[in-house]
């Protein structure tokens, strides 16, 4: 099929963020029925992800393929908007100095690849994805990702009374103590999804849903960005010296709800064949464990 180019228009509706401000996606152009090439603005500062003035997280590649992704479902692949997406499987690896602010927004172009798309009878879909990303023509990073997206009479089965963001929203509980901010790389405790336990290496996701970047629209479970943020978080606490985050490796295995503690556990493994450090993080939630990643960091001012 010829390429066919999508622009602005429409396409920010298609990411899921109710603050349109939020959304990163500026065009796509569709290769084939199973490639495409999505352009993200990432801006010259964020509110949450660029928590120092030298450079953004490493997380916010990771949102821009979540938002590409979903802009590939809706326009390429004819996934309704009302299908609720959820990630299974999710590496993803970034590159350090592509996260350099650089007084500008900077452009980033993610090709998409689809390597399975699975339909099944009743509306569910199960795919994966293959996307790397390049900013001015560099490497910046790489994601694979797992995912499904559910009807909204598979999803609500599936969640039974759960399925109800508006009902369960609310009913959140306040936010627990955060962990020092500087601790985390932050300067607001609004920023910090962590809580301190009474053990070593533990560690409580906090929720604070006052945070409209994490919680741009009621949920009915803590969403998959701020699992991985707490994994961030709870990486940078393993280590003595300063470092980022900059892959992950992660198995989501249950919806992470609102109404009970999720607690992380933290355990250092051997450096990866970079000689960069590995912290393997596992979350329970009443008693079953609902992800678990390994995260590899980079120490402050490598490359």
């Amino acid at each position: 099929m010829p390429p066919q180019s999508y622009t602005r228009t429409g396409l920010k509706e298609c990411v899921g963020k109710r603050d349109l401000s939020e959304a990163f996606v500026v065009d796509c152009l569709s290769l084939c029925d199973t490639e495409q090439i999505v352009t993200v603005e990432w801006p010259r500062a964020h509110a949450f992800y660029t928590p120092t003035p030298q450079a953004h997280s490493p997380l916010l590649f990771t949102e821009s393929v979540r938002q590409a992704l979903a802009v590939s479902c809706h326009t390429a692949h004819g996934i309704p908007m009302d299908h609720r997406m959820g990630w299974e499987y999710l590496r993803s690896d970034v590159v350090a100095d592509a996260l350099r602010t650089t007084g500008r927004p900077t452009t980033v172009q993610l090709r998409v690849v689809h390597s399975a798309i699975k339909r099944r009878r009743l509306g569910s879909v199960h795919l994966v994805a293959h996307v790397e990303g390049t900013v001015d023509g560099a490497y910046a990073g790489s994601a694979e990702v797992h995912y499904s997206a559910h009807p909204g009479a598979i999803y609500n089965r599936l969640r039974g009374p759960r399925a109800d963001s508006h009902a369960v929203f609310p009913r959140s509980t306040a936010p627990t103590p955060a962990v020092s901010p500087e601790r985390v790389g932050r300067d607001s405790e609004r920023d910090v999804v962590l809580s301190p336990t009474d053990e070593a290496n533990r560690w409580r996701i906090r929720v604070d849903t006052g945070n409209s970047v994490l919680y741009d629209h009621p949920h009915d479970h803590i969403p998959g960005m701020v699992l991985l943020e707490a994994a961030d978080q709870a990486a940078r606490l393993s280590l003595d010296v300063p470092a980022t985050p900059v892959g992950f490796d992660t198995a989501f295995d249950r919806y992470v709800e609102f109404d009970a503690a999720c607690v992380l556990t933290t355990s250092l493994l051997g450096p990866d064949l970079l000689g960069r450090p590995r912290v393997r993080i596992d979350a329970h939630q009443r008693e079953h464990r609902v992800f678990g990643t390994t995260v590899t960091l980079a120490p402050t001012g490598a490359h």
